[in-house]
């Protein structure tokens, strides 16, 4: 899609207005907020980790009231089955006839809160709806509304009631992004804000203006160098030894899939669009790479045993692959500034 760059900085801004509407409410946690932004404009599903109470839940909840469209939430429990996510056809005893009842995943944007706990038959209903945009009920397919992203939470610190996500469906999921406690500073805002009256938060994109963003992204420029660099990245975490690595092999059973570099310079695009540029730099890869790719590397059990994390092998890999110098320059050889 091909725009204007005064149409660039009109989306640039209205990015900031959704931030600054989300953290009417949420205090800190800009990390996760950016990613948040990332995956809408890249058109990625997110899956945010963390213990509770650090309003993960929240977070995706306001920026769902930023946007217009269709929200819904599903509590993910053990006892879910397929129809409560997809729908289920319906036999009317009336006309003798069956009719399709739609289910919740037919939104613009849905909260899977607590994905974790759904059992397996769940999940795999879930894995077609995410990859495909579509959903089979009986003998019919049905489309999913447009713009469709999954935004899951997860608890790290349960397992009574938890079903492990399998590969398959984790590597679905563009992002994963990790939560941590807030600051001294931030707890202090939070409970001053939280046991105070909370600001509206206000409409400032609809599900039209968004999907015309996401064009927008799709021409911010990415230099061949950083695709190449992306590449390298993700062969490294399946043949370390040919990068000189041979002491983190040990602890990769298998690496990232091609999916990690694509979604790598998908993000990076996003990311530099909601820093305000229209190209890539190296460093939009490597902020993007421990959040691609940290959960599509599966860990032997030397790593388990040595308490070693996805986040350090891909930190140790960061550090070994030489970044590229990238001009900064547009298209079509426009040297930026010039």
């Amino acid at each position: 899609m091909d725009q204007e760059p005064g149409a660039r900085i009109e989306g640039g801004s209205s990015m900031e207005r959704l931030l600054y509407e989300v953290k009417k409410v949420i205090v800190g946690q800009d990390h996760l907020l950016e990613r948040m932004a990332v995956a809408l404009l890249a058109r990625g599903h997110l899956l945010v980790e963390g213990v509770p109470g650090l309003a993960k839940t929240m977070a995706i909840k306001t920026l769902a009231q930023s946007i217009g469209g269709e929200f819904k939430r599903i509590q993910f429990t053990p006892d879910l089955v397929p129809a409560d996510l997809v729908g289920t056809r319906i036999y009317n005893q009336k006309t003798g006839e069956f009719t399709t009842s739609l289910g919740p995943v037919f939104t613009n944007l849905l909260l899977a809160d607590e994905i974790n706990r759904a059992p397996a038959k769940v999940q795999s209903a879930l894995l077609e709806v995410m990859q495909e945009r579509q959903v089979t009920i009986g003998r019919e397919s049905h489309q999913v509304p447009e713009p469709f992203l999954v935004l899951a939470t997860q608890n790290p610190i349960e397992t009574e009631g938890t079903y492990a996500l399998p590969e398959a469906q984790v590597d679905r999921f563009m992002l994963k992004v990790l939560v941590d406690y807030p600051s001294p500073t931030e707890e202090f805002a939070i409970v001053e804000r939280m046991t105070g009256r909370l600001d509206r938060v206000n409409q400032v994109l609809s599900t039209a203006e968004l999907v015309r963003l996401q064009g927008v992204v799709d021409g911010v420029y990415v230099d061949p160098a950083l695709i190449e660099y992306s590449v390298r990245l993700t062969n490294a975490t399946r043949a370390p030894q040919r990068h000189g690595m041979a002491d983190v092999e040990k602890y990769i059973t298998y690496g990232a899939s091609p999916r990690a570099s694509i979604n790598l310079i998908l993000t990076a695009r996003a990311l530099a669009y909601v820093r305000g540029r229209e190209y890539v730099l190296p460093q939009d890869v490597l902020d993007m790479t421990h959040d691609v790719m940290r959960h599509r590397l599966v860990l032997s059990y030397e790593a388990l045993s040595d308490n070693v994390s996805a986040d350090q092998i891909l930190s140790h890999v960061v550090s070994r692959i030489p970044v590229p110098v990238v001009p900064l320059q547009e298209p079509g050889g426009v040297r930026v500034g010039a």
